[in-house]
């Protein structure tokens, strides 16, 4: 051997264990990527309040059961929770409970437990405004479940800890076209409608996009079993209908999931921004109906997403962060006191002989989330599940969050019934190559979230808006700046 090859050799050595050095200095800064997952039950009992935003359908039983699902990330000693409840928005002070709660259970920094609604229609209404109107054993039923609530998401958090373990991570998208329409729709006069009907002849086109991806995440092991798997759409989920609670199409998909991947993997669906999409297809007279469309369109999530596993791209998670930055909205100010006087009488005789007709209520449920309740929070509990006033009651306080893995993927949790356009602007303008907006997120719900240009537009949606123009473009606005923020620093 001559002395040049030793010192070659010696040299490469020498490389070889400063990289070896070096990636295991690597390893142990940013540590091993984990995570735990884990669904909890959180059927509300027979006879209770069934939620769709107006809800006051009293539940006749049970189709299928209604979960809690959670996702805790994990990495160089910071944890943090990812939240999914199956109701259709988030009250306020669920929220401010769940968080603390955690919180002190869990030693999880607030700031890094982000809770989400999928919007489910058919699970328990949340409202303490429709409580009151249905009264009874039902009002009973849906405030004992309300207050159980925190506890069983803790449950669930808790659930998921236990199960915490090193993970590969794999993400990718599909494009789906057939099962989602944009629901608003310029008319030949001139006007705009929301769902205008079947076949109508005076439709011109769709008002807006809608938005195609169906994004995965996909956790399994070490030892290449599958863990969890996260899957957003924008879709309502509000195809199911009837007296009987359901998770509807998220649920049918879930559940085909598990048979095929097993029953230990827990799916877990946010909805994207939806705010304006349907499952309506307004060229189709012979569309299904109820459970079987909801079965149909949960049959064709599952078969895209289980076809579409095995070319997900695999990528390191080389840290976690996460961050809420808070947003206030303008609102429309109620000043006069017959207002709320009108609100409450409206509301008090929805859905009784001789009540006021559909708009009315919605007019009068966006004065009441809009009042500067004497009494302060508390009161203000009593009455509404939208997120607090500014002290000054110009404003709402509400919140967009972001959890970054490392500089490939962002999850954006954004409030509200958010207008699709303003999930597809992050999405579109986000420096991560691969996000995730997920509505109904939060401090709590904010009801209907228009962009700017269907203001002047009017309809269901506008009028049920408790902010003014351009309070979406500002949320948007936040969590772009977020995200940017996170991305470079």
């Amino acid at each position: 051997m001559t002395k040049k090859y030793l010192i070659s050799s010696t040299f490469f050595l020498l490389l070889l264990m400063k990289s070896i050095l070096l990636s295991a200095s690597s390893s142990f800064q940013t540590g091993e990527f984990k995570l735990g997952a884990a669904k909890t039950g959180m059927t509300p009992p027979k006879g209770s309040i069934i939620g769709d935003s107006y809800g006051i359908r009293v539940s006749e039983g049970v189709h299928d059961e209604l979960y809690i699902k959670t996702l805790v990330f994990e990495q160089a000693g910071k944890r943090v929770a990812f939240i999914t409840l199956d109701v259709i928005s988030l009250p306020h002070l669920l929220v401010m409970k769940s968080r603390a709660l955690i919180h002190k259970q869990t030693g999880i920094a607030v700031n890094n437990i982000i809770l989400n609604a999928t919007h489910l229609h058919a699970g328990p209404q949340m409202n303490p405004l429709f409580w009151d109107v249905v009264g009874g054993s039902a009002k009973l039923k849906s405030q004992e479940f309300a207050h159980k609530l925190p506890e069983l998401i803790l449950e669930s958090v808790k659930s998921a800890i236990s199960k915490i373990q090193p993970v590969h991570v794999s993400i990718g998208n599909v494009q789906e076209t057939s099962i989602s329409f944009n629901r608003r729709f310029l008319m030949k006069d001139g006007t705009f409608k929301t769902n205008p009907g079947k076949l109508n002849p005076n439709i011109v086109r769709p008002a807006g996009p809608i938005d195609p991806s169906l994004s995965m995440v996909y956790f399994e092991s070490l030892d290449k079993k599958p863990v969890a798997i996260l899957v957003n759409f924008a879709l309502h989920v509000a195809v199911v209908g009837g007296n009987n609670f359901s998770s509807d199409f998220p649920g049918v998909m879930s559940n085909l999931i598990g048979k095929v991947k097993g029953e230990e993997v827990v799916t877990v669906f946010t909805n994207g921004t939806s705010g304006n999409i349907n499952h309506i297809d307004v060229s189709n007279s012979n569309q299904l109906s109820g459970f079987d469309e909801s079965e149909r369109i949960g049959t064709i999530l599952a078969d895209r997403v289980l076809n579409a596993l095995n070319s997900l791209r695999p990528i390191p998670i080389t840290s976690l962060k996460a961050t809420i930055q808070a947003v206030n909205l303008p609102v429309f100010k109620v000043v006069e006191k017959l207002e709320m006087i009108w609100a409450k009488d409206v509301i008090s005789k929805f859905g009784k002989p001789k009540g006021s007709g559909f708009a009315d209520v919605v007019s009068a449920w966006r004065i009441l989330d809009l009042v500067k309740y004497q009494g302060g929070l508390d009161t203000r509990h009593n009455s509404t599940t939208t997120v607090p006033l500014t002290d000054d009651g110009s404003a709402l306080e509400s919140e967009v969050s972001v959890i970054a893995f490392g500089d490939q993927i962002a999850l954006v949790g954004f409030p509200g019934d958010a207008f699709v356009e303003l999930g597809l602007g992050i999405k579109l303008n986000s420096p991560f190559p691969f996000t995730i907006v997920s509505e109904q997120s939060g401090n709590g719900t904010i009801s209907y979230m228009p962009n700017k240009k269907a203001f002047p537009e009017g309809q269901y949606e506008v009028n049920s808006a408790r902010y003014r123009s351009g309070g979406g473009e500002s949320l948007v606005d936040a969590a772009l700046e977020t995200l940017i923020s996170i991305f470079y620093h």
